[in-house]
C-alpha cells in the first residue's frame, strides 16, 4: 500500500456483499454497484440453479457487456462457463438461464 497515493475525485469502490439486492424474478437477483450521471451502470446478477428469465432480455438503449464470474450462463443458445466475456450489441436479445447457477458482472455503457 502506498499512503502517498490517494483516490482521485470520483473514484468509487463498492463491496458486492454490501450492495442492495433487488429480486427481478424468482431465483434472479441484481446488485447495483455503480451508476454514472449519463445512465451508464454496472452491477452483479445472481441466478440460482435452474432459474431463467421469463421473457426475452432485449438490450436497449445500448449494448450489454457480461463477464461470467462463477457457474455456467446460458443465453438461450449455448452455455458459457466462468471466465467468459460476452458483448451483446444494442437491439439484440437473449433468454438468460442457468442449470448450475451463475454470477455475472454486467456493464451497460449506454444505460
Amino acid at each position: 500500500m502506498h499512503p502517498e497515493i490517494l483516490a482521485q475525485p470520483g473514484y468509487v469502490s463498492v463491496s458486492v456483499d454490501e450492495a442492495p439486492i433487488r429480486t427481478l424474478f424468482p431465483g434472479v437477483r441484481f446488485r447495483p454497484l455503480w451508476q454514472a450521471p449519463t445512465g451508464a451502470h454496472a452491477g452483479v446478477l445472481e441466478m440460482d440453479p435452474n432459474s431463467a428469465w421469463p421473457r426475452r432480455d432485449v438490450h436497449e438503449p445500448g449494448p450489454e457487456e457480461v463477464y461470467v464470474v462463477a457457474g455456467t450462463f446460458n443465453d438461450g443458445a449455448r452455455d458459457y462457463p466462468a471466465g467468459t466475456f460476452l458483448h451483446a450489441p444494442a437491439g439484440s436479445w437473449h433468454l438468460p438461464s442457468t442449470t448450475t447457477g451463475c454470477t455475472l458482472f454486467l456493464f451497460y455503457p449506454a444505460g
